[in-house]
């Protein structure tokens, strides 16, 4: 069993570093481990020695709402580190449905998760989620130097190994002492905050200044008559418009066909091979550049994009599987097909699905003609019509880029 004197955390990392097995176990006698819903306790072996400790004892770790965090949320977070997020509080939902009691385990934020699994690898002796230890050196915590233990009632329990003990007064300095956060919590808070619009304004402040010759008389003057306008000042560039294919497997359009398609004019079937995870496209549109195509990007999701970027999105490819949306801005169809041009491709003569139907008249349906083995005799003939079809796609997507907004040196700032 336990020892009195037993930090759960410091015990959790010297068994990290160590390599031991933390298992749960149904009770304290026993050695067998059970899933962690069905688990009362945890084993440990500190330098050979059997040692529980009760899954609900609390830790030292304090949660940023004030909240003392048990020893079952520490271990269920470790052995989730590195899952997603989202697949972190959907597991975690799912241990507090099977717990019984009205027992939980503590959702992480980002934040804390981060620093929690840091210090538990050893990346580091200070964070601003652990309480430290009270008394002698806050590095030795893992050496015996101080212990801090959680009590029934919630409270702290202070005590000191070594020589002499702590002084009351300076116990109350420690407790009111207000501990320094690390630069991710100070900066960005609880959850992580996006700064790229800063850079925007800050941009008319960071050109070169006038170098004062006598030969650089256009830019003085230009200066002289508007000073708001920076030297050198290269016009706005305008952001390449995005287009979203679908992940499915039964899309007709993929990656690894999409630039044969929408550029060339010609239809095929997409492979199996590894494909890219981001394509340019190229397409001249008279009404907005007659002189220089513009530059598509092609994705099939939106994992990496930043919030502007939906902005840019001018196109959706759906084969009407709505699991499609699960990620994007607007995750109902109907909703999204509102901001975005929509586009489903099937086989001629085949109806669109009815989830296609429903989402709209901002989704055109297209169809192309089925493929056949280019060495059957007249399986040629039927490819014109491919070009057909694309044009009505690109006529699609430039009616709604005039209608959102989208000129030769500009794009709209939202959709």
């Amino acid at each position: 069993m336990a020892s009195p004197t037993t930090d759960p955390l410091l015990l959790f990392r010297q068994s990290i570093r160590t390599s031991s097995r933390i298992v749960p176990v149904a009770s304290a006698e026993s050695n067998d481990e059970v899933a962690l819903s069905q688990a009362t306790n945890l084993v440990f072996s500190d330098e050979g020695k059997r040692v529980v400790l009760p899954v609900d004892v609390q830790s030292r770790f304090m949660s940023s709402e004030g909240n003392l965090i048990d020893l079952r949320s520490i271990y269920f977070a470790w052995v989730n580190r590195d899952i997603t997020i989202p697949e972190y509080n959907a597991a975690a939902e799912k241990l507090n449905e099977e717990l019984a009691g009205g027992k939980g385990v503590h959702k992480f934020p980002f934040v804390e998760r981060l620093n929690l699994i840091a210090w538990l690898e050893g990346a580091g002796e200070d964070t601003e989620y652990i309480k430290p230890l009270v008394g002698g050196d806050a590095g030795k915590g893992e050496e015996g130097g101080k212990v801090e233990m959680v009590g029934d009632d919630g409270g702290v329990k202070k005590e000191r190994r070594g020589k002499g003990t702590l002084d009351p007064r300076l116990a109350q300095i420690y407790e009111g002492e207000r501990r320094m956060g690390d630069r991710n919590s100070v900066l960005r808070g609880i959850k992580p905050t996006d700064f790229s619009h800063i850079r925007k304004l800050a941009a008319q402040f960071m050109t070169r200044k006038p170098t004062g010759g006598s030969g650089d008389i256009r830019s003085s003057t230009n200066i002289s008559n508007n000073p708001s306008l920076a030297l050198n000042q290269k016009p706005a560039r305008r952001p390449d418009p995005i287009i979203l294919l679908s992940p499915s497997a039964s899309s007709l359009l993929r990656m690894s066909n999409a630039k044969a398609f929408l550029e060339g004019g010609r239809y095929t079937p997409p492979d199996h091979s590894t494909p890219p995870t981001m394509l340019a496209v190229s397409r001249i549109i008279k009404d907005m550049d007659p002189n220089r195509p513009i530059r598509f990007i092609l994705v099939e999701g939106p994992e990496n994009f930043r919030p502007e970027y939906w902005n840019r999105v001018v196109a959706v490819f759906t084969t009407g599987q709505t699991w499609q949306f699960k990620s994007y801005k607007w995750t109902n169809p109907v909703e999204l097909f509102k901001h975005v041009q929509g586009v489903y491709l099937g086989w001629r003569g085949e109806q669109p699905p009815e989830s296609v139907r429903a989402f709209g008249h901002k989704v055109l349906a297209c169809s192309v003609e089925k493929w056949r083995d280019p060495g059957q005799p007249g399986a040629e003939q039927s490819r014109w019509r491919d070009r057909e079809v694309v044009e009505s796609i690109w006529k699609a997507i430039e009616t709604n880029m005039r209608a959102k907004g989208w000129r030769k040196d500009a794009a709209p700032t939202s959709i």
